[in-house]
């Protein structure tokens, strides 16, 4: 199995949305997670889901973890020390932008690229100009 990306948000419906782009863009060849929201519905997020999502791609080759906000960080950290060693081992925590590198990274996990590939990809995606000067 290739590289499996989580996405973490502090809403459902953003992370749901950017799944839904992403795995248009993979075009079904990457497992794609979303984790959004608190349990009870609101903003936030839950530890506890980031868990078993990662615990749910443990077959993958590794497991890139896309989050949203500052917070979410915290969160998807607090998730890898629950992981045990070896899980914890293939997971990275990519500094992206959340749409953009999740894009990005289903693209290149799409082409069967290894976990630091992907993580770089997404890590790249900082870079990208959405507006170029004439």
């Amino acid at each position: 199995m290739s590289v499996g990306l989580v996405l973490v948000s502090h809403s459902a419906r953003l992370a749901e949305g950017t799944r839904d782009v992403a795995e248009q863009v993979a075009q079904g060849a990457v497992p794609i997670l979303a984790v959004g929201g608190a349990e009870d519905g609101s903003l936030g997020t839950n530890a506890f889901a980031i868990v078993a999502a990662i615990e749910s791609l443990a077959a993958a080759e590794g497991v890139l973890v896309l989050v949203d906000l500052g917070s979410a960080v915290l969160s998807a950290e607090t998730a890898l020390e629950q992981l045990d060693q070896e899980l914890r081992g293939r997971v990275r925590i990519a500094d992206a932008p959340f749409v953009e590198g999740t894009v990005a990274a289903s693209v290149e996990a799409s082409l069967g690229s290894g976990l630091e590939a992907v993580l770089a990809t997404a890590e790249a995606s900082r870079q990208q100009a959405k507006l170029h000067e004439p």
